[in-house]
């Protein structure tokens, strides 16, 4: 205790600035008094301000631990009912690309199969137009060749035919015609 005293007194001989100092009589700061009260403050206050402060404290500190934890199983939950939702989604985008890999190979085999069967009609059709193109030509050919015979033969039927020939001829056709009348009546 003395040298708690001491150490008051020793602080009360520092040079003091202005009007700051440190008052070293005990009785005089109430010193006692206040120590007294905190003491009768603590001592009772103890179980009823205290006690209930942390009484208080500690189930605000329970019940976030309890909020938490409830709020942490939920999210585990979602968490988990969201991995099954992205397995699911990514099952069927790989199911939607397999099969939309082989629409691409059938519709690619159907449109080689299409593309296949206009080529052959298209070549149908130019060896058709082909053949049709040779007959005509074949045909106007024999045209003008049996125009040009013809032309010919009566140019040299005309040139070796004189009247007396040219009424014989006449006759025998005439007779040919008649006799030909008979048998079909």
């Amino acid at each position: 205790m003395k040298n708690v005293t001491d150490s008051f007194v020793f602080l009360g001989h520092w040079p003091s600035a202005g009007s700051f100092g440190f008052n070293t009589d005990i009785l005089a700061t109430n010193l006692i008094n206040l120590s007294v009260v905190l003491g009768v403050l603590i001592f009772f206050g103890k179980g009823v301000c205290v006690n209930d402060l942390l009484d208080n404290r500690k189930q605000r500190i329970l019940n976030t631990i309890r909020n938490s934890e409830e709020l942490r199983g939920k999210a585990i939950e979602q968490l988990e009912k969201a991995r099954a939702r992205l397995k699911k989604v990514e099952m069927d985008a790989d199911q939607f690309r397999v099969n939309g890999y082989s629409e691409i190979e059938r519709e690619k085999m159907n449109l080689i199969n299409s593309t296949s069967k206009t080529l052959e009609q298209l070549e149908n059709y130019k060896n058709e137009t082909i053949l049709f193109e040779q007959q005509k030509a074949i045909n106007q050919v024999r045209q003008r060749v049996f125009q040009q015979a013809l032309q010919g033969a009566l140019g040299t039927l005309n040139s070796c035919l004189n009247n007396e020939l040219h009424l014989r001829t006449i006759n025998a056709n005439i007779g040919m015609f008649g006799a030909m009348n008979e048998i079909t009546d």
